[in-house]
């Protein structure tokens, strides 16, 4: 499929800038993709961001055709060189950005049971899970430093929690044990804590998310099928990135309110 990434288009350069800009990274499917929609329904203008530039336009086309200002951003967080392009592109057409949603992730799959591990698995989902969320959102600062009220929004997971994790009573205690995923997670969440206390003064509120367990090809990849959708996941995000100025930033947040580290 050709690419059709309007970032790069000089036709209509900077259109949009007056109003709320969204960068959602790994925004091609899932979560992901269910959080730009619902950003994009809000009135905001969203950069779909993915690696797959065949993934990354169908999708882009699918929420167009709701009549969404969608965006696409060809970006891989495990990349320098893609990451820095893709911001510079950001910045030439928009020239700041106010909400960035930390949504790309991966499992790692199940090569990843303690007692069997395979390192170049877990070695993977840091990359990517942690990793690539200080290199995106370094790179992206500057834009956000220009909005009026910057938004961060890192997509953890219930799984992450070391209280869920450790209470006998919770549905995670039967749950299979990963040495990649959880720990990637929750590293995630205090360097969410991290952001957040190092933006505040600047306006900037930082958070992260526990979605839920959503019937997704995320959760198949663990060979896991849920009742909940993607989009009843994505919710939660789009709060936490419309919160106004005495909104909480540092915290762990699912649809039902703060998540216990």
């Amino acid at each position: 499929m050709k690419s059709t990434d309007s970032t790069d288009s000089t036709a209509d350069t900077r259109s949009g800038s007056t109003g709320t800009v969204a960068l959602v990274t790994g925004a091609n499917k899932g979560i992901g993709y269910e959080i730009a929609r619902q950003l994009g329904e809000l009135g905001m203008t969203v950069l779909l961001g993915a690696r797959d530039p065949g993934r990354r336009d169908e999708a882009t086309a699918k929420l167009r055709a709701e009549g969404l200002e969608v965006h696409p951003l060809t970006i891989d967080v495990t990349g320098e060189e893609s990451v820095r392009a893709a911001v510079a592109r950001v910045e030439e057409r928009f020239g700041r950005l106010d909400v960035l949603v930390n949504n790309a992730g991966i499992s790692g799959g199940t090569r990843q049971t303690p007692g069997s591990v395979d390192l170049g698995v877990v070695r993977e989902v840091f990359e990517t899970n942690l990793f690539g969320v200080i290199r995106v959102t370094d790179a992206t600062l500057p834009l956000l430093r220009r909005s009026a009220a910057g938004r961060i929004v890192n997509v953890s997971s219930g799984t992450g929690s070391m209280t869920h994790m450790t209470d006998p009573a919770h549905y995670f205690t039967d749950s299979p044990s990963f040495a990649a995923y959880p720990p990637s997670k929750a590293a995630l969440n205090m360097l969410t804590v991290q952001y957040a206390k190092q933006l505040r003064p600047l306006g900037i509120l930082v958070n992260a998310i526990a979605p839920g367990p959503c019937d997704t090809d995320f959760a198949r990849d663990l060979g896991r099928s849920l009742p909940r959708t993607a989009a009843q996941g994505a919710a939660v995000a789009v709060t936490l990135a419309t919160l106004g100025a005495d909104g909480p930033s540092g915290g762990f947040f699912d649809e039902d309110g703060p998540v216990p580290w």
